[in-house]
Parts: C-alpha cells; structure tokens; sequence
C-alpha cells in the first residue's frame, strides 16, 4: 500500500540529500511505532524494514527506546526463521 504524507517543504529539505530518505524514516517511524504499540508483531516490524535477525531488531528498537519483554518461544521461533533464510 502507498500512503501519502503532507510534510513541510522546510522538513522535506532536511531528508532531500538522500533520495529515498523520507520514505523511509516514515516506514522507521510506523515499523517502530508499530512494534511499540504491539500493533504489529516485532517479525512484522523487522519484515517491513528489511532486518534479517531479530538480534538487530532488538538492538534498532533500544536505539529508539523500545523495550519489549521477549519469550524464550518468540527466540527460538525468530531463530528458526533466521536459520531457515540462510539454507
């Protein structure tokens, strides 16, 4: 799905030296966001921003503050499905 944002010209300039930026620091944003609210899955999260392990999703969600209690299930799930994606 496509979302259109309307973002100030002043905001929009901050991202514009890399092209693709804003688009993702939204994406971040919702992903984030997302994980947080337990709106989406924290393997949600990772699928949208592309993140293979769940060792680096954690550690992008500390970076942004987020602290989510993990079950030894989600673990071994998440590890299974990491194994899996380098056979």
């Amino acid at each position: 799905m496509q979302v259109r944002l309307d973002v100030p010209e002043e905001v929009a300039k901050q991202f514009a030296a890399e092209p693709g930026a804003i688009s993702r620091a939204a994406l971040e944003a919702l992903a984030i966001e997302g994980a947080r609210s337990s709106k989406l899955s924290v393997h949600q999260a990772r699928q949208m921003l592309g993140i293979a392990s769940r060792y680096d999703m954690d550690g992008s969600l500390k970076t942004h503050g987020v602290f989510l209690p993990v079950t030894l299930e989600e673990v071994l799930t998440d590890t299974d499905t990491a194994i899996a994606s380098v056979k």
